[in-house]
């Protein structure tokens, strides 16, 4: 029997290292370069070209905008891609190296807590709860790991930071400051941590809360390092009358969450939510609730008698509930914010698949009664299912695209590329905001907005017919004089 459950897992990891292979490679190879990737990468391109860390400004009136605030994406992930760039690698291939390498460094960090937690088949379902996981829905979506956007790089970050934190604290403060560096929002994880910290602190009552202060004070302070230095660099840059507009704008576009006000429920993103799983929502709602419960009644019975090794676990399970409510819920009551689960992505790629994990973990702590084990190993089975058929689904999803592709558009702005170049164009004005943003950074230039007084005299990228000379023709494009 035991050869033969090695022989299922051995059949069962392979399986898992297929489907994430063939979701990554589309993801860096096929999905078409969308238009918040496209203006992420204008930051790498003009470090490179000595402008310093500053966006092409499309949102921000179409200038060299140092320090965008509309650029969310952060510097851990924009920098490394700086890097790639500078060897002369394919613009959209660096871009989306970088973060396909957290992707797998996500998948890696779930491995070791869901082998911590409860051994190697938590592990495997841990892995496989972000392969059942799809946020592509939308207008801003994440279609899969390589996208250049700050999500799963965060996720990832949030991930090993979890894993640190039982014996290097510190390590595990400076790892969430990095993930906010990474992506704003993660900084919702905040409470998640000081939670865990409370769990594995020594003591009751005022003696815990105490010594949780004595281990939290160093990590806290090292979360704030990364934005610290950041922030000094616009200081730096900008001067301090401009740095003060910097935080005026940041602020505003935090409190906007860069949108005007979407009107929508919290049944509404919940609704989203549970669609989000290459299952129908009620199938998604059932391993949801299942994994809840066994991690909460595995949690309440261990909780007074819980051994060393238990207390981690147990850390671990309340820190990915406050975590993963922590990002649902901001998500959920924010009413500027539309039905776009990429929004709370970092908190549930990080902390979904840790719930999970200490649902196989819970099974073992059940009362001995032969009804509540058969009924627990019943019910991490349903999960373990569920995900497993998710993540089926998603691969087979992944593995016939449909759409517009990367291959199009590198057909499509060809001809248009070849003028940009051949005319030593600078700026290109994309008309409007959607599509032809890639297509514009794909030939070359920087990138504008056809309506900004900036752009009056720039040429035009637009899928329309020209209502002024046309200057180069693709393959649905064109590229059209200034009016």
């Amino acid at each position: 029997m035991s050869r033969l459950r090695t022989v299922l897992f051995g059949v069962a990891v392979a399986a898992l290292v297929v489907g994430h292979v063939v979701l990554a490679w589309q993801s860096l190879t096929v999905a078409r370069f969308w238009e918040d990737e496209a203006f992420n990468l204008t930051v790498p391109r003009n470090l490179l070209a000595g402008l310093g860390y500053a966006s092409d400004g499309a949102l921000s009136g179409s200038t060299i905008t140092p320090f965008d605030p509309r650029i969310s994406t952060g510097p851990v992930v924009l920098l490394p891609v700086a890097a790639l760039l500078a060897t002369g690698m394919d613009p959209v291939l660096a871009a989306r190296l970088v973060p396909l390498g957290f992707w797998v460094l996500l998948l890696a960090g779930l491995a070791v807590l869901g082998r911590r937690i409860a051994g190697r088949w938590a592990a495997l379902l841990a892995v496989a709860v972000p392969l059942a996981f799809t946020a592509d829905a939308g207008v801003s979506p994440l279609q899969g790991p390589a996208d250049l956007l700050g999500e799963i790089p965060a996720a990832a970050l949030l991930v090993w930071a979890l894993a640190v934190l039982p014996r290097r604290a510190w390590l595990a403060g400076l790892l969430v400051g990095l993930a906010v560096q990474a992506k704003l929002i993660a900084a919702l994880a905040l409470p998640a941590f000081a939670v865990a910290l409370w769990v594995l602190a020594d003591g009751h009552g005022w003696a815990r809360l105490r010594d949780t202060v004595r281990r939290a004070w160093l990590p806290l302070l090292l979360s704030a390092v990364p934005t610290a230095l950041f922030e000094l660099g616009a200081l730096l840059t900008l001067g301090p009358a401009g740095f003060i507009e910097h935080l005026r704008a940041f602020v505003r576009f935090v409190r906007s969450g860069g949108q005007t006000d979407a009107a929508t429920t919290v049944l509404q993103k919940l609704g989203t939510l549970a669609d989000s799983w290459s299952l129908p929502p009620a199938v998604a709602v059932v391993g949801a609730v299942l994994a809840l419960t066994l991690a909460t009644v595995g949690v309440v019975r261990r909780w007074r008698t819980a051994t060393a090794e238990e207390r981690v676990v147990i850390a671990y399970a309340l820190a990915a509930v406050v975590g993963a409510l922590a990002f649902v819920a901001w998500w959920a009551t924010a009413s500027r914010l539309p039905l776009w689960v990429r929004h709370p992505a970092p908190g549930i790629l990080a902390f979904f698949p840790v719930l999970a994990a200490v649902a196989v973990w819970a099974v073992r702590r059940l009362p001995e009664r032969r009804a509540w084990r058969v009924g627990g190993t019943v019910a991490v089975s349903m999960i373990g299912v569920i995900v497993a058929t998710g993540a089926v689904l998603q691969v087979a999803n992944a593995a016939s695209p449909r759409g517009l592709t990367l291959a199009m558009q590198r057909a499509d702005v060809a001809p248009l590329k070849a003028w940009v170049a051949e005319n030593d164009v600078e700026w290109v004005a994309a008309e409007p905001w959607g599509w032809a943003v890639p297509l514009v950074v794909l030939t070359g230039a920087h990138l504008g907005l056809h309506d900004a007084p900036s752009m009056s005299e720039a040429p035009r990228l637009t899928l329309g017919t020209c209502t002024t000379a046309t200057l180069a023709e693709g393959t649905t494009s064109r590229l059209c004089a200034a009016p």
